[in-house]
């Protein structure tokens, strides 16, 4: 009986040993190989120190140019934490244009102007927006700030008017199950972050047409896999703590729910009708032109181009030019603390005609110190984003694709940026 049980526990060491094991396909080792640069390779060889993880993504056409997808991992766990910092702003988005269509309420829509108010302790009021055209802020303006250069008071408003129960429940019946969205980018306790600010909803006269009150959410989460990381953190306070920041309530979202969600808003046909967000042609376009938009093309918000250039949140193609060639645009979002850099990139090479997606995620901290605003993302984050963008985008350059793909629903009329506007330019956001 006693070898029974002995034999029985090894096989369960070896299942749960099998199920924790990172995914790698041996198509990325190979395409990996051939780049000889020094920091990529020793990236790669140190992968679990990284805790680097890809997901490179073939776009196959047929005839009728319907496309199939085929996903390819490199050192992939789910249970591989990384911080998602400002990528959790990309389904916030997609669910504030959700919520509005659900809503139902006439001239209620995403360029609506809203007013949040303060209904709980350290809620903070929001009545103007200086970056909008009409001073006010709405969906749509918090969707452009969220994605041109990713500023931080956009994802919270946003998060204050889906609300946290709506954004975990939403993402769980899409099929998000791991997904766990809890907190704003203000310093708040875990109280406070249930807890979300009204809002109302104004005409062009100012009437309230639409009023929201203080959202709270009564939910439980899963927090039973604990994640702790580091050797000392600075805390709230600025004060040094020896020991290990927790991440265990922190937000989480998998690398491949973020593939996944990436591509059901820009090829929402290819995903389960459950899986796709409820949103109308027009919030389809309005998020394909900001995910894909540079600061440089944009008069509202008008940001300075010396600080945020081109490539800025592009991290597949941020080289030293900070510039990217015009046949390509990259539909994408990434986001960056704690030493964690991320990005989920869909790439269209309009003059090549090359298509693929790629989502990475890269944690540089040698001190392993967090909080501290030392990571090595100049030295080692930034030069091995780009460096594997440019090998995968070489890759597919050279793949033999028996369709070419038709890319004229990714072909975007965008804004210039008007010349005889003399406003100060934005140089310091929040981001």
């Amino acid at each position: 009986m006693r070898n029974k049980i002995f034999y029985l526990l090894i096989l369960l060491f070896e299942f749960h040993s099998l199920y924790a094991q990172s995914k790698t396909d041996s198509l990325l080792q190979e395409i990996f190989s051939k780049n000889k640069d020094s920091l990529f390779r020793h990236v790669l060889s140190h992968r679990d120190y990284y805790r680097l993880q890809i997901i490179y993504t073939q776009i196959n056409r047929d005839k009728n140019n319907k496309p199939s997808f085929k996903n390819y991992y490199f050192n992939v766990d789910s249970l591989f934490y990384f911080n998602p910092a400002s990528t959790v702003k990309l389904p916030l988005a997609a669910l504030s244009l959700e919520k509005l269509n659900r809503m139902k309420v006439p001239e209620v829509n995403k360029y609506t102007s809203m007013l949040f108010d303060s209904g709980y302790a350290h809620q903070v009021r929001e009545f103007t927006d200086s970056t909008a055209e009409n001073g006010l802020p709405s969906i749509a303006q918090f969707i452009r700030k969220a994605f041109l250069i990713s500023d931080n008071d956009a994802y919270n408003r946003m998060y204050e008017f889906v609300g946290q129960k709506m954004i975990n429940e939403s993402l769980h019946k899409k099929g998000y199950k791991d997904v766990r969205i809890t907190r704003q980018f203000m310093g708040f306790n875990e109280d406070e972050n249930r807890h979300t600010n009204p809002i109302n909803f104004i005409d062009k006269n100012g009437r309230v047409i639409y009023h929201q009150p203080v959202l709270y959410n009564r939910d439980s989460f899963d927090y039973s896999h604990e994640v702790k990381m580091g050797k000392a953190y600075y805390d709230s306070h600025d004060s040094l703590v020896n020991g290990p920041i927790d991440f265990t309530k922190a937000n989480n979202v998998s690398l491949y729910d973020y593939q996944q969600i990436l591509q059901s808003i820009l090829f929402p046909g290819s995903v389960p009708v459950q899986q796709r967000f409820d949103l109308t042609k027009d919030d389809y376009n309005f998020l394909k032109k900001f995910l894909s938009q540079y600061p440089s093309e944009t008069n509202y918000p008008k940001y300075d181009t010396s600080e945020y250039y081109d490539s800025y949140v592009k991290f597949f193609f941020q080289n030293a030019s900070h510039k990217i060639p015009l046949y390509i645009r990259i539909f994408n979002k990434v986001g960056w603390a704690y030493g964690f850099k991320t990005d989920i990139s869909y790439v269209a090479d309009f003059k090549n005609k090359v298509e693929f997606m790629l989502a990475a995620t890269i944690y540089v901290n040698s001190d392993d110190t967090l909080n501290d605003d030392k990571y090595d993302y100049v030295t080692v984050g930034n030069p091995f984003l780009y460096t594997l963008g440019q090998t995968i985008y070489q890759y597919e350059l050279s793949r033999h694709r028996k369709y070419k793909p038709d890319l004229r629903d990714f072909i975007i009329h965008y804004d210039h940026r008007d010349a005889n506007d003399a406003r100060p330019a934005i140089k310091n956001a929040d981001n």
